[in-house]
């Protein structure tokens, strides 16, 4: 973890209620499942408790309910219909990121179930995987107006519930689905045609620049790239390091 990291997570942990840290080594296992507990812990008068979490999929529960119905940010004032927090196996060895709920999402509260979903089920089972094996999510839960790009006091807002995700299921790979994911992700302004078919560590992570599902459904000829990058994914999933 860099110093950046360090301090999302110092931050984001304040925001939880966490006034103090420990070098005790009996607090760093604990430390590595933390997740913030929906219900008061008995005798408790912080209204957003911290406790300790064994699972990948209790740290996703406790997180999602910790959400709620989301104002926290704009968005909920501008059309969205529900938050879309993100589906699939807690325990995924590979993680899909993409940009921000599209409409059909937005009714049905699930990442990736229109037309550039079902391109993206086809992905996954094209590296001989299935949906139920990954885990699927965005950088912003809540639909933009009329699809545009999420605005930076957006994703200021909300990335760091996507950051929780990743430490939480804590893949092997994870799949930034078109520019503005892997842009978001990297902090990086470069064109997604010079950041795919490259892997850059995140969070604990390998990462894998691609082109979004949406993009090859109006430009079918890069598809062929994308297949490229995806059996990089599965290189990297079968590698041991």
């Amino acid at each position: 973890m860099d110093r950046d990291q360090l301090a999302e997570h110092l931050a984001f942990a304040a925001e939880l209620g966490v006034t103090g840290v420990s070098r005790d080594p009996a607090w760093r296992t604990r430390a590595e499942s933390l997740v913030l507990s929906p219900e008061p812990v008995e005798g408790s008068k912080d209204e957003h408790p911290v406790v300790f979490s064994k699972t990948a999929a209790e740290a996703l529960a406790a997180l999602r309910a910790y959400i709620g119905d989301c104002t926290r940010c704009k968005l909920h004032t501008l059309g969205r219909t529900q938050v879309v927090f993100g589906v699939g196996n807690p325990e995924a060895d590979l993680m899909f990121v993409g940009e921000a709920p599209g409409g059909d999402e937005d009714v049905q509260g699930i990442p990736f179930v229109g037309r550039a979903g079902q391109l993206l089920t086809k992905i996954i089972e094209a590296i001989e995987l299935k949906r139920e094996d990954v885990y699927i999510a965005n950088v912003i839960k809540c639909r933009p107006p009329q699809n545009r790009n999420p605005e930076p006091d957006e994703v200021e807002t909300c990335e760091p519930f996507l950051f929780r995700q990743i430490d939480a299921i804590k893949p092997k790979v994870i799949v930034a689905l078109g520019k503005f994911a892997a842009q978001a992700l990297l902090r990086t302004d470069a064109p997604i045609s010079r950041l795919r078919g490259r892997v850059f560590e995140y969070r604990g992570s390998k990462l894998v620049p691609t082109f979004h599902p949406a993009y090859l459904l109006r430009n079918p000829s890069s598809k062929r790239e994308v297949w490229e990058d995806m059996k990089l994914v599965r290189s990297l999933l079968k590698s041991e390091v």
